[in-house]
């Protein structure tokens, strides 16, 4: 397991940060979105104060995180669903 030290720049500072290497493109692109994000906010509502656009980008994601959660349980519930039919379709067969 190696880590990497990277340096991660989000809005206008950066963070040091120990990685492991296989995750450091997936830690790249995720601050790469939260920049993303910090951009839209700063030019969609005309804020520049840091803290509003930090609490407008971390609202912001996790309502997507809990959309994301919603859609997971939905799929999960289906799936189960379709599994107990099956169980019972193959129990009457045998």
């Amino acid at each position: 397991m190696d880590t990497l030290s990277i340096r991660l720049k989000i809005g206008d500072r950066e963070y040091p940060m120990k990685v492991k290497a296989e995750d450091e493109a997936k830690i790249r692109r995720a601050g790469k979105l939260i920049n993303d994000k910090l951009k839209r906010y700063r030019e969609e509502f005309g804020l520049d104060d840091r803290q509003d656009l930090l609490a407008m980008v971390a609202f912001d994601c996790m309502v997507e995180t809990m959309e994301m959660s919603e859609i997971n349980s939905e799929g999960s519930e289906q799936i189960k669903s379709a599994i107990i039919d099956i169980n019972d379709q193959l129990a009457s067969l045998l």
